[in-house]
């Protein structure tokens, strides 16, 4: 169904380009932003703007940042050997809220993907072997997303980094998630889970 003004229709087109956001979804975002105080309205505009001008990559570990280098990069309370690499800035922001990793992250801005035309020269892949050689790192933890482009990005590094003497690579472990059932998990995970046990 189409509505009878020519802007609502275009703002609609704009907010169903958004991942995750679909028709009906796009619609209830713009009826809101109608029935709110035009300062809302703004507001949201401003700090659109405002993150287009101002947030960008850091030059050393690929996270959005607004200074350059970030503030993940420049605190000196976090761990400098342990390398983590992960696929997307949100990762970052993930493994950040579990508070248990106090090192240092490398950003790939993607994983390897040959059917999207992603390979290893569209991804961080460089940064991350001069990082590695100049960095003092004795870990570098892989934690691709676990899926088949994850897992192949992550076979990928091990083979790079497999020369590199004094520096481990690992992989996170993946099991059963909390709260669910054995029987309906996958057997991959199940076995990744019984893989990756640790003695209690």
């Amino acid at each position: 169904m189409q509505f009878s003004s020519a802007l609502l229709e275009a703002l609609l087109a704009e907010l169903t380009r958004l991942p995750g956001v679909g028709r009906k979804s796009a619609q209830r975002i713009a009826f809101h932003l109608l029935r709110s105080p035009e300062a809302d309205s703004k507001r949201l505009a401003a700090a659109i703007v405002d993150l287009k001008a101002n947030v960008h990559d850091c030059s050393i570990c690929g996270n959005v940042t607004e200074t350059d280098p970030c503030v993940l990069c420049t605190d000196p309370r976090r761990e400098s050997t342990t390398l983590c690499v992960v696929e997307q800035p949100m990762d970052v922001l993930a493994l950040e809220r579990t508070g248990e990793f106090k090192g240092r992250y490398h950003v790939l801005k993607g994983a390897l993907s040959p059917v999207d035309g992603i390979g290893p020269d569209q991804l961080r892949l460089r940064e991350l072997l001069n990082r590695v050689d100049n960095g003092g790192f004795t870990e570098v933890i892989v934690a691709t997303n676990p899926t088949a482009q994850g897992e192949a990005t992550a076979l990928y590094i091990a083979r790079l980094l497999q020369p590199k003497q004094g520096v481990k690579v690992t992989r996170i472990a993946r099991g059963v998630p909390m709260g669910s059932d054995l029987e309906f998990s996958d057997q991959v995970t199940l076995a990744r889970a019984l893989s990756g046990r640790k003695e209690i």
